[in-house]
């Protein structure tokens, strides 16, 4: 059956009007007769009044006590203005005749002379407004339904639930193993699927079903994939929408949006209610009014905590969400009952960017030069979207040089273009900044290759890629944990270009300002939040409530924690200088080489300091990679983690952000792994 639709209704009452007033013309009823037959009624007295009309038609009302000499047996439908309609043969005529039954005392009523009225015209000035207002009403309605609420009941649907339904059979046609990686959070996420298809498997021990589980991650590792996945997999119907469908212009639409989805909910159960983006709506709510409380975001957080697990049961109902946010998220939230399980989707490591790129190579025509292995050793930090974007980028490239096949080369290009930016050999730099660029870019390298915690170097350029105008790509090692040395090592490499200007040049430029950045952020992060300070040891200041505006320490600790700061960064300043002083014959060969080649790799700084004599593991890496960059003629391979030197601003902040998810050394990353 067709959905019932209001406007139908006023449709269909409006024509009943329109016809009843065709019908009904002031409850008179008339008879059209011959002009002499006309003139008998007039002669006999039965016709009360004459109107005529300038198309010589003619009108003449019968009295009431002579209707069923008029009309016989019709009498019924004469109504209470009957009238009989002639054709005269002219307005004299009509008028003479009428005059003459008047002077005979024959004719006693009224005569008047009018316009013919086009009643059509008429009718259509009366109908026509209406029918605009009616029209302007649906129009109205329509754009408000496709505004604001969903289906053909205009505004009247914009409290009702926006959620795409999922049925069985549905055209999702993604499952776990389009799912590469992420092993334990699929393990966690089948084991629901699991209990919705075999429920007694589980009720037989008295477990219990999860009511809901958080899907928690970077952005771009697969939580979204993994939502997929449930509803290609589930025998259920699976409800689909993002938390902002929740938010609205109107007070209260919120919450009954989500009343109307919960209703639908356990009209389906068993189902699976997925809210994408959940930190839209479930941000925590203010403590204080006047700290920044939104009062609609809140009620419609209330009413899903309230339908989630309130007073009602819900059984049968799973709810499923994804956030990158989950700190903001508000504790009611979280708790047991409502989301049991916070499952962590993190970034891959390298047998899982294996998969993934086993994934995404499936529709790509490679050749058999592409090692799968070396590309995942390459691009550590990448989440399944970079490594996706890697694939796409790389089958471009191919397709830009007119390839058959996707090669070695054009993925490592895409590498690359996405860490580093566009290449741009044409941007005009003159001989003074190419030098600076050089040693600049030399003065991390050497350090790099110098310092036993520092990462391993694969190549250094000062082609201009993106914004920055030199690069250094590193292959950080994995770790889970960071130690101190290591950090320091980190640091006082990242500010060897700075330091290189400063010893042979003797100027400083702008070149470091990323550099710069990244150092302070780290040693501010070192002292304040990881308790790596001689003078501080073992605090952490790190405060995550979001409306405290007051600072966890006093003054005289903010004063001591500004002279740390400087103390370490100068310490390792000082450090740098001292290397490269100690290794400026092996540096100023390392910067001329740069000026002459652009691009060095690996084995040329190797020829210059000799081999590293730390960390077979790198070494077995950095020998694999240079293994791929001596077969690619000399052109720009092997990649990791970029760091970018501009004389202006140095890198993007997205850039700096993948920089820092690379070399997991970055204070906030420490932070987060702490």
């Amino acid at each position: 059956m067709p959905k019932f639709n209001l406007n139908w209704m006023y449709m269909i009452i409006a024509i009943m009007l329109l016809g009843l007033y065709l019908t009904n013309d002031n409850n008179s009823g008339s008879k059209n007769v011959p002009y002499d037959q006309f003139q008998q009624y007039v002669e006999k007295g039965y016709v009360n009044k004459v109107v005529s009309y300038d198309d010589c038609s003619v009108e003449a009302f019968i009295k009431p006590q002579f209707v069923r000499n008029v009309f016989f047996g019709d009498s019924g439908k004469a109504g209470k203005n009957p009238m009989v309609t002639t054709e005269a043969p002219s307005r004299d005529s009509l008028a003479s005749f009428l005059q003459k039954e008047k002077d005979d005392k024959k004719f006693d009523g009224s005569i008047s002379y009018q316009k013919k009225q086009n009643y059509l015209v008429a009718i259509l000035w009366q109908i026509l407004p209406i029918a605009f207002f009616i029209g302007l009403w649906i129009f109205l309605s329509r754009r408000m339904s496709g505004g604001m609420g969903s289906g053909g009941s205009g505004i009247f649907s914009v409290g009702k639930s926006r959620a795409q339904l999922f049925e069985k059979g549905t055209s999702i046609k993604i499952t776990f193993k389009d799912v590469a990686g992420l092993a334990e959070a699929k393990q966690e996420i089948e084991e629901i699927v699991e209990f919705l298809k075999e429920p007694q498997k589980y009720t037989d021990l008295g477990g219990k079903i999860p009511k809901g589980a958080l899907l928690v991650g970077p952005p771009g590792t697969g939580k979204t994939l993994l939502a997929k996945a449930v509803a290609g997999e589930a025998n259920v119907p699976f409800f689909s929408l993002a938390g902002s469908d929740f938010v609205e212009m109107f007070v209260g639409v919120g919450a009954s949006r989500v009343r109307d989805l919960f209703r639908q909910a356990k009209e389906k159960a068993p189902c699976i209610v997925f809210i994408d983006e959940i930190d839209a709506v479930g941000r925590a709510r203010a403590k204080a009014a006047a700290m920044g409380g939104n009062d609609e975001r809140e009620n419609t957080l209330n009413q899903l905590l309230t339908e989630m697990d309130g007073f009602g049961s819900n059984s049968g109902v799973i709810i499923l969400a994804a956030t990158n946010r989950v700190d903001v998220l508000d504790k009611a939230l979280l708790r047991a009952g409502r989301f049991d399980r916070q499952i962590h989707v993190d970034l891959p490591d390298l047998n899982e960017r294996k998969e993934v790129f086993g994934v995404h190579l499936r529709p790509i025509k490679i050749d058999n030069s592409v090692d799968v292995d070396l590309l995942a050793r390459q691009t550590p930090g990448f989440s399944g979207a970079d490594i996706a974007n890697v694939c796409n980028e790389a089958a471009l490239i191919a397709a830009r040089h007119g390839k058959k096949f996707v090669g070695k080369q054009d993925f490592l290009d895409a590498v690359d273009r996405i860490i580093g930016g566009l290449e741009k050999k044409s941007k005009i730099t003159t001989e003074e900044e190419r030098r600076s660029i050089a040693l600049h870019e030399a003065g991390h390298a050497t350090i790099s290759w110098l310092l036993q915690y520092a990462n391993p170097l694969i190549k250094v350029t000062i082609v201009p890629r993106g914004r920055a105008l030199g690069a250094a790509w590193y292959l950080p090692e994995e770790r889970q944990i960071t130690t101190k040395e290591q950090m320091l090592d980190e640091m006082c490499a990242t500010l060897g270009g700075r330091a290189a200007e400063d010893l042979f040049i003797g100027k400083v430029s702008t070149g470091a300002m990323n550099d710069l950045e990244r150092v302070t952020k780290q040693a501010y992060g070192m002292i304040a939040y990881l308790g790596m300070s001689e003078k501080l040891p073992n605090l952490c200041y790190y405060n995550n409530e979001e409306y405290s505006f007051n600072r966890p320490y006093s003054e005289k600790t903010a004063e001591l924690i500004d002279e740390e700061v400087k103390f370490m960064i100068s310490e390792q300043y000082a450090r740098a200088k001292k290397i490269l002083f100690e290794n400026k014959e092996g540096h100023n060969q390392l910067a001329q080489q740069l000026i002459d080649k652009e691009v060095i790799f690996a084995e040329d700084v190797e020829h210059i300091f000799g081999k590293r004599p730390w960390t077979s593991r790198s070494e077995e890496i950095i020998s694999s990679a240079k293994t791929s960059e001596n077969s690619s003629s000399g052109k720009e391979e092997a990649n990791a983690s970029a760091d970018n030197d501009t004389p202006e601003v140095e890198s993007t902040q997205a850039e700096e952000a993948k920089k820092e998810n690379k070399t997991v050394q970055t204070p906030e990353k420490s932070e987060s792994k702490e």
